[in-house]
């Protein structure tokens, strides 16, 4: 029993960090499933449907805008991965992780895979998930703050979303950690 990991939202300005965990089954096969970065939304969400019918368990993980702020977004990210795998109906033998950094899960082995979720149909099934159900999220934060282009940049920095934070400041879903404004310039430290 594997599941396989992945997360959305980590690189947004606001709303949560989500996560899917999802095991299926022995050599599951679906020509469709891929990295949901390379799928259309519609193609996404009827692979949503595929996966949640045909795994064997699958569970969702979210963290907080404000506990992102807390903890940090790596942080953030893992413990949202982490509190997937707790939601599973079925203990995993394996977990495999999309990307290169995770905390140790209980005692269940695992491995980071960078790019995981093209490689593997575990992952590229928990990422789908994870962006569709963040998607979800996002526009419905959109119908109560409609200012910052939610229902189609999801929280990310574009300039449509910065425009509206600079036209009507911040939200309590808005991670204030995070370059708001994109304004912020880090110095670099002085080299000799």
């Amino acid at each position: 029993m594997e599941a396989g990991c992945d997360e959305a939202g980590r690189g947004c300005l606001a709303g949560s960090v989500y996560a899917a965990a999802v095991i299926l089954p022995p050599d599951y096969h679906n020509d469709k499933l891929n990295d949901s970065k390379q799928l259309t939304a519609s193609q996404r969400y009827a692979l949503r449907e595929d996966i949640e019918r045909d795994a064997i368990s699958w569970a969702l993980g979210i963290v907080t805008a404000q506990e992102i702020d807390e903890m940090n977004i790596l942080r953030a990210s893992i413990t949202a991965m982490h509190r997937a795998i707790n939601a599973l109906k079925v203990r995993p033998e394996h977990l495999i992780i999309d990307g290169n950094r995770f905390y140790k899960y209980q005692d269940i082995p695992h491995a980071t895979v960078v790019k995981g979720d093209g490689k593997y149909l575990s992952i590229a099934a928990a990422s789908i998930l994870a962006k569709t159900y963040r998607d979800d999220y996002m526009k419905d934060l959109h119908n109560e703050y409609p200012f910052y282009g939610w229902n189609h940049n999801a929280g990310y920095p574009t300039k449509e979303h910065r425009k509206g934070i600079e036209a009507h400041g911040t939200t309590p879903h808005h991670r204030m950690t995070f370059n708001l404004t994109g304004t912020v310039q880090l110095e670099l430290p002085f080299e000799k």
